[in-house]
């Protein structure tokens, strides 16, 4: 049977990106995608943590898988705790895509500096990452970088000034730090101008191929 993932975005330009990535990653695997913006709206007001959006945000993940997908993905990071926790029934697996970028921050710590554009991803970010830490037994000091100004950049489509944003609120807080984490896919791209600072600079789209490479490579 050929391998079938969906991605549940918040976005609808993430789309081109993951087709893309996972065409390059694993071009053998079945792809949807699923965007559900009202999602990471509601996260933002009323706190990612919040009752009634969890229960909605599991069940666009269960509804995501309901044409056959093994695995169903959640690209944002700011509702993916929740997401990551649907009960799926054994049906398929439910995962986020920044988890394994978490576990390779914590090897490579232990002063990182967490950057988002959004407030609402901050927490979610933090706690993935302690969790990694716990799991590895490893010590961590996060510094956490809000780069507010920039996100009405990319909800107006203009991507090039919501990168430079983010490179310049990045680089004079990058000092002493041993790795950077763009906590939202999004800002993936704003790495490539900051590549002289000298430290890994990691993001969830980066390390999003791992779930590709999981699903067409099943155990």
């Amino acid at each position: 049977m050929r391998p079938h993932i969906a991605f549940l975005h918040t976005s609808p330009v993430h789309v081109a990106t993951f087709e893309s990535l996972v065409s390059a990653a694993a071009p053998g695997v079945k792809v949807e995608h699923i965007v559900a913006e009202d999602l990471l709206a509601d996260a933002q007001t009323a706190g990612a943590a919040d009752p009634a959006l969890v229960v909605r945000i599991q069940n666009a993940m269960v509804a995501s898988a309901a044409k056959g997908a093994s695995v169903v993905a959640c690209t944002c990071s700011t509702i993916g705790g929740a997401a990551e926790k649907t009960d799926t029934g054994g049906q398929f697996i439910a995962t986020r895509i920044d988890r394994a970028m978490a576990d390779r921050v914590v090897k490579l710590g232990p002063r990182i500096l967490l950057v988002a554009a959004l407030e609402s991803t901050l927490q979610p970010t933090t706690d993935l990452v302690r969790e990694s830490a716990l799991a590895l037994n490893t010590q961590v000091d996060i510094q956490r970088l809000l780069v507010a100004d920039a996100w009405a950049h990319f909800v107006n489509g203009d991507l090039p000034a919501y990168f430079d944003a983010i490179a310049k609120a990045v680089r004079p807080a990058a000092k002493g730090v041993d790795v950077i984490v763009l906590a939202q896919a999004s800002m993936a791209p704003a790495a490539e101008s900051l590549s002289d600072l000298g430290v890994e600079i990691l993001s969830s789209l980066v390390w999003a191929c791992k779930v590709c490479w999981h699903e067409s490579n099943p155990k």
